[in-house]
């Protein structure tokens, strides 16, 4: 990639101090985009029609809604604009549910719709792989990210071009679990190497980023469609090391417990259709999306660059090949084939028993 503009020292700390606040603000599984200014909200947002109230009295003869608990990232971001997008337009209320929104962080969100708490999440592929094998009740039921968003980011001067080159080096990341973390042994096992061969240090308060930019790290994990993209913005641009063609690992999607699953096929079926219909409609005009997400959450609103930004990249990892040909949602199950054979290969993996794809993954709910 190609190199960035210089940044000075003085404006390094301003841009680590853009990014510790940002980062407080992330959301998704990976991190989302939090607001840096404070423009009005755009008048398109006032367009849109006011949300459905949940409350109103059902004319005579009219069906019951169908009540669904969604759980999404941990914080509320711009990388969920097709749920917020559903939701505003009354594409949900249209289909007979009356949707609700809860945030949590992906471990939860496993154990959650796991227990029927939730009636469906936002789950890391990853993170079903070995929650299946250690007995949770839970099944993929949908595609969202069809790329595996997971990076591992660098300053071009660190001169990190390929896996082997982390060798030795110093390298941030939030915790050694989770997506980024099969990643990251993905990555280095491409090249010979393990977790043990470059020094790690972790950052459970996903300060990793910042960490970079500050130059205590010589390498970060991060998301395609998150920090990399703030710190274009700030006018730091990174390498990006990307284990998609290295191996095949299943980005976050939907996922149902399987008691709910038997229990609400037709409104899950119904949510997927409205869900996937809002992003093949934000695909093809992304201001929808933002004036979504605007309207759900207008502190999101502060920094419309950002958040547009930020949503261009997810969108971009929405779709692979295989959705191309299949249509979004779609999930590969070659792909998950051999992400579960290199899961189960890794000695930290998680992976507590065998399992096949058949007992990870649903297409009932798909169109």
């Amino acid at each position: 990639m190609a190199v960035g503009p210089a940044v000075s020292v003085m404006g390094r700390a301003r841009v680590a101090l853009s990014l510790a606040l940002a980062l407080v603000a992330g959301a998704c599984t990976g991190g989302g985009a939090p607001p840096s200014a404070s423009p009005a909200l755009p008048s398109s947002a006032s367009t849109l029609p006011a949300p459905p109230s949940t409350a109103s009295p059902l004319a005579p003869g009219s069906t019951p809604l169908t009540k669904l608990s969604v759980g999404l990232g941990y914080i509320p971001s711009v990388q969920f604009a097709q749920f917020y997008t559903a939701q505003q337009l009354g594409y949900y209320r249209a289909a007979g549910l009356d949707v609700t929104f809860e945030n949590k962080v992906d471990p939860d969100l496993i154990t959650l719709v796991g227990q029927g708490a939730l009636d469906l999440g936002i789950g890391d592929g990853t993170s079903v792989i070995p929650a299946v094998s250690q007995g949770i009740p839970i099944v993929y039921a949908a595609t969202i990210y069809a790329q595996f968003p997971d990076v591992v980011m660098s300053e071009p001067a660190a001169g990190i071009a390929s896996p082997a080159q982390l060798k030795g080096r110093k390298l941030g990341i939030p915790g050694k679990y989770g997506s980024s973390w099969i990643m990251l042994q993905a990555l280095l096992h491409s090249a010979g190497l393990t977790p043990s061969d470059l020094t790690i240090v972790l950052y459970p308060d996903y300060g990793q980023s910042v960490a970079l930019s500050q130059g205590q790290v010589e390498a970060a994990t991060g998301f395609f469609n998150n920090e990399p993209v703030q710190l274009s913005l700030q006018g730091i641009q990174t390498n990006l090391l990307r284990v998609d063609q290295i191996t095949p690992l299943p980005g976050p999607g939907l996922i149902v417990g399987t008691k709910t699953l038997a229990s609400k096929a037709d409104a899950l079926k119904a949510f997927v259709a409205a869900t996937l219909r809002a992003m093949n409609e934000i695909a093809a005009n992304p201001q929808e999306g933002l004036d979504a997400t605007f309207a759900m959450e207008p502190d999101l609103a502060t920094d419309p660059a950002t958040q547009r930004a930020v949503l261009n990249a997810t969108i971009a990892i929405w779709s692979s090949d295989y959705t191309t040909a299949h249509g979004l949602g779609a999930i590969d199950p070659g792909a998950w084939t051999q992400s579960v054979a290199f899961m189960q290969s890794l000695p930290d993996g998680g992976v507590a028993k065998p399992v096949s794809v058949d007992q990870l993954v649903t297409n009932a709910l798909l169109p």
